[in-house]
């Protein structure tokens, strides 16, 4: 495996949370095609040591494989640590791991809720903190955080992760407002059903959303990296997801919430 001394100097490098599959795996292999310095983060050791050579052999890139599990508090901090022991800027930060979960709130475990909201608001808000503040003396930086097109209506049965998506989307349209002229971007980007390890981990094989025709996660990679180079502050993955997260904007929200909801109990008739 290359090392980062091993690297020429100049080259860019680019951060990717939840990089060990599914669409922050795609997101990773984009960069690696372009030439890009690539840190893998995840939880699975074993898996990201396979990426890394495998992307080195390919790609003849250095990809560098850190093992964080950004669920738990302080987290970030060690992964911020960890990058600047070995010496690497980060360029391209993006904000990919996530969770969900599925089911009644007076139901659902509560661990499993906290460690959701610690992962995909906590952990992202802090990650953006320590990396954008080394971004702007530098007057450049790219940032992408995964939103969902579960950001743009409550979520019956999976209220907090559809709660967690909301609060990605409206930071990072903040950041990037607050970020105009600075040479650095913000993207919330917003993909629908996917197919990729997500509904596995989420636990949410009931749900009717997942029922239908998904994208798939290197199409939706795509999106999102095209996206983001171009500067953009949201990007919707896929048509007829734009169309539904205009239609929020038109119909009743008490409306949009019953059709989530029977959407979500489609298969199995949960009420």
């Amino acid at each position: 495996m290359i090392t980062p001394h091993e690297n020429p100097a100049g080259i860019p490098t680019a951060l990717i949370t939840g990089a060990s599959g599914g669409i922050g795996y795609e997101f990773a292999k984009l960069l690696a095609k372009d030439g890009y310095r690539i840190i893998i983060v995840a939880r699975s050791a074993d898996r990201l040591e396979a990426i890394a050579r495998d992307f080195a052999d390919r790609f003849g890139i250095a990809a560098v494989p850190i093992t964080e599990d950004l669920a738990i508090p302080g987290a970030p901090d060690s992964l911020y640590a960890k990058v600047r022991e070995l010496g690497l800027t980060v360029d391209i930060l993006i904000n990919n791991a996530g969770i969900g979960s599925y089911g009644l709130f007076a139901e659902t475990d509560l661990q499993t809720e906290l460690q959701l909201m610690q992962l995909n608001m906590v952990s992202l808000t802090h990650l953006t903190k320590l990396f954008l503040r080394d971004m702007l003396p530098r007057g450049r930086g790219r940032i992408l955080n995964m939103a969902s097109t579960a950001a743009y209506q409550p979520g019956p049965l999976m209220a907090v992760y559809f709660a967690s998506k909301a609060y990605v989307l409206w930071l990072s349209e903040a950041l990037a407002n607050e970020l105009e002229g600075t040479g650095v971007t913000v993207t919330a980007f917003c993909p629908g059903p996917t197919n990729s390890g997500f509904k596995d981990r989420a636990g949410i094989h009931e749900s009717g959303l997942f029922s239908g025709r998904t994208m798939k996660a290197d199409v939706v990679a795509q999106i999102g990296y095209r996206a983001m180079m171009r500067g953009r502050t949201v990007a919707i993955a896929g048509l007829w997801n734009r169309i539904l997260a205009f239609l929020t904007r038109l119909v009743p929200r008490k409306t949009i919430t019953r059709g989530v909801k029977a959407a979500q109990t489609r298969l199995h008739g949960v009420r």
